[in-house]
């Protein structure tokens, strides 16, 4: 098996937290209907299980295609104009670009073949019908299977309602019943709750009575099911007989199943007790999935003490009100989008929602200015991936900001705090629309001027990364005359400094660099002294007789200590093109693959791809022309989703491309390097990296050379066969051990070997034998 088809990526179907029952015609209906129909849209009523039949029959198609399945969940997206940008974010695609969602995804899904699950449509059906005619127009190998109340009325789409459950004719003997679908749900979630539950064959009959009465919905069976532990089966229908009852004037005969399901969530609400309701209301201000810090920080009041949150989410997972999800971080939950419109309905008729939404806002406002002020330290990718998992509670934060008058400080000081979020995490051209919303809001006197400076070079920043150089400028015009402390300054002249190097003019740019440094050195703003010398040491960097080292290396040595590893992969990768330009290769080498395994951690596209590009450019230069041609393939496709290209960088960086891309395809013809080529813009970052590092192996022509060491893995079999540890080799080399620690891990796969003394032993035959790499 090729190392691409073990890393390449499968897409996001959650992992199912409880059993599923039944719906095999269903499953089979709806990927017989996948194979024939490019549009597929499941609808039916709230509660009939659409969702979650989707996900099962998405799961059991996978295998038809090769470039993942991808659950969009749309609920908790109120603007239709983020319906793509919310696809785009589940597929990994940095929003990064100055082009329109639709385009970028119609680039990345071209030459793809995905299903894509849009989950939750009804309130965005406009918005899905165009985006899917939009891309099932262009995008041949794409299949979507949709979910909404309501059908998206496009040409193409076929159209699968959902029918509940299968119920059993009350005439039908007992030894029978649960061969039907809703019995059986109702004996394995009841059976889960209370594994002691025991039916005898008269409660059996009782059982599939109460399904027909709940009309086979998926949603009120479970809900239902989670009261046995406190009442016997014939209670519970009973009780549900006399609500049913008030609902509908008597006549049993008009219940319809919208109602039937609101009749089970009233039920459950009245059975819950005070406090379960008040935190059961509370919750439907998160926006998709929260974790017990945030539910506490934001339910907790004088009325709901914080130390009794932990008990009533249990209670409420246990009645089926709560669903818990597991992540790296711990557990998260969320509520059904059903029920969170219920608590929200309860919410607005308590007179408390405006004093909720402001303590959801204070509680992620927090939460961004945490991660941003302990920034330069150790735990860089745990707090962007957990701002990736809050990235919908940010978005509704930020949404309540833009629309309450006393909120204009709060708003700003948020978009702020989120710089990293924005510029380092993906989300770029999300973060540029924030910003440019904030600071276009009617200013207020609780929003001082510091405040605005803060976030006007924040949207420089933005800005500069898109390549937007006259509003960076006037952003920076006005940050100046607003600013006065050190910080702030430091920071919009280090970026005055970027535009004029992005622009050619490397003296201004020194000059900037080295003003930014004096006033950020009597600061804090160490991630900002970070970006400077990194910056400068680029400046110097391009020029062989210039001595640029020193930069780089003061900024790496900065990050050691600081444990920063953002910035301390673009100083590596740095000082790695500056050693490739002074012809060290074995050093460059050491150095940008350090850079681009930190860059795993961090969802950078376009850091990822210039140190994949300095890989090509050694590849070139070591002969190995089809990896170098595969480079460029995986770069080209990182730039193309950012909407730009290695230009943006410079000229230098610029012409040098050109020149590993003319001498790669003279070398290798036109066929084989479109194809080498073409092979690289089918990976995913991930792929891309893992092959940019060497490891695992590809399915590779006899005259390939990918499997060769390279010079430096060569030196380190020999110091390997000498018996020196891995400390010992990064002394001699004077790299980390940890680099070591990596050419060890590449030298033993691409020999097939698991042990140093494989690599001794190999290392002294082909040595007596002659050369062999």
């Amino acid at each position: 098996m090729s190392e691409r088809a073990t890393t390449r990526p499968a897409g996001n179907l959650p992992a199912s937290v409880t059993s599923f029952i039944g719906r095999k015609k269903e499953i089979s209906d709806i990927r017989k209907s996948l194979s024939t129909s490019r549009l597929v849209t499941l609808t039916g009523v709230g509660g009939v299980g659409k969702t979650r039949l989707a996900i099962e029959a998405a799961y059991e198609s996978r295998k038809a295609f090769a470039d993942g399945v991808w659950l969009v969940d749309l609920a908790t997206v109120n603007d239709s104009a983020l319906v793509a940008r919310t696809v785009a974010n589940t597929l990994g695609i940095p929003d990064q670009s100055t082009k329109s969602a639709p385009d970028q995804l119609t680039e990345f899904l071209a030459d793809r073949r995905t299903l894509l699950v849009l989950d939750n449509c009804e309130h965005l059906v406009h918005a899905c019908a165009v985006l899917a005619d939009h891309l099932l127009r262009c995008c041949e190998g794409l299949r979507i299977l949709a979910t909404s109340r309501q059908t998206l009325a496009i040409t193409g789409e076929r159209i699968f309602t959902v029918p509940p459950l299968s119920v059993p004719d009350p005439r039908e003997s007992e030894d029978v019943v649960d061969t039907y679908d809703a019995p059986a749900l109702f004996f394995d979630r009841a059976a889960a709750i209370q594994p002691d539950l025991e039916l005898s064959d008269g409660k059996r009959h009782t059982v599939a009575r109460l399904c027909a009465r709940l009309d086979g919905l998926p949603l009120a069976i479970e809900l239902a099911a989670t009261r046995v532990r406190s009442l016997p089966v014939e209670q519970i229908i009973e009780r549900l007989d006399d609500r049913f009852g008030l609902l509908t004037g008597g006549s049993r005969a008009a219940v319809p199943r919208q109602r039937t399901l609101r009749a089970l969530i009233d039920w459950s609400y009245d059975l819950c007790s005070p406090a379960e309701r008040l935190l059961w209301s509370r919750l439907s201000v998160f926006a998709g999935e929260f974790d017990l810090a945030a539910a506490e920080g934001v339910c907790a009041g004088e009325d709901l003490p914080r130390e009794d949150v932990l008990d009533l989410i249990d209670r409420l997972v246990a009645q089926s009100i709560l669903l818990v999800t597991s992540s790296e971080s711990g557990p998260r939950y969320r509520l059904l989008e059903t029920i969170r419109q219920y608590g929200a309905e309860k919410l607005a008729g308590s007179g408390e929602e405006t004093t909720l939404r402001r303590r959801h806002r204070d509680f992620f406002l927090a939460l961004s200015e945490d991660i941003a002020d302990h920034w330069n330290g150790p735990g860089q990718e745990a707090g962007l991936a957990r701002l990736r998992a809050d990235h919908g509670n940010l978005r509704a934060a930020l949404e309540w900001c833009a629309s309450d008058p006393g909120s204009r400080r709060e708003g700003l000081a948020m978009v702020a705090a989120l710089r990293y979020h924005w510029c380092a995490d993906g989300f770029l051209s999300e973060g540029r629309r924030w910003l440019d919303r904030m600071l276009a809001l009617p200013p207020t006197s609780t929003v001082e001027p510091e405040l605005r400076a803060k976030a006007l070079w924040v949207a420089a920043w933005a800005t500069l990364l898109q390549g937007d150089h006259d509003v960076v400028e006037a952003r920076l015009d006005e940050c100046e005359t607003l600013a006065s402390e050190p910080a702030t300054l430091g920071r919009m002249t280090s970026l005055r400094g970027s535009l004029a190097f992005f622009r050619g003019n490397r003296d201004e740019a020194t000059r900037d660099f080295e003003r930014s440094l004096a006033l950020l050195s009597a600061t804090t703003e160490q991630d900002g002294i970070l970006l400077t010398l990194f910056q400068l040491n680029m400046i110097r960097a391009s020029d062989p007789l210039d001595d640029g080292f020193d930069a780089g290396k003061e900024a790496i040595a900065l990050a050691e200590r600081l444990g920063e590893r953002s910035v301390r992969s673009y100083a590596l990768w740095s000082v790695a093109f500056e050693a490739w330009v002074r012809g060290d290769a074995g050093s460059a080498g050491d150095w940008v693959r350090e850079a681009l395994m930190i860059q795993r951690g961090f969802n950078d596209h376009s850091g990822a791809a210039m140190m994949i590009e300095l890989l090509a450019w050694m590849a070139t230069d070591a002969g190995e022309y089809r990896r170098a041609a595969r480079l460029l393939g995986a770069v080209h496709a990182l730039f193309q989703t950012l909407g730009t290209s290695i230009s943006a960088f410079g000229p230098q960086l610029a012409q040098r491309h050109s020149h590993c891309q003319w001498t790669t395809l003279r070398a290798l013809r036109t066929e084989a390097f479109q194809s080498a080529f073409a092979e690289g813009t089918r990976m995913y970052r991930s792929e891309a990296i893992s092959y940019a590092l060497g490891e695992g192996s590809h399915d590779h022509s006899p005259e390939d050379t990918d499997r060769v060491l390279t010079p430096r893995e060569r030196q380190v079999a020999e110091l390997v066969t000498q018996g020196m540890s891995n400390r010992k080799i990064a002394e001699s080399l004077v790299v980390s051990p940890r680099t070591v620690e990596g050419h060890v891990e590449h030298i033993l796969a691409k020999l097939g070997f698991t042990s140093r003394a494989q690599i001794a032993a190999w290392n002294a035959a082909s040595t007596s034998a002659g050369p062999r790499f």
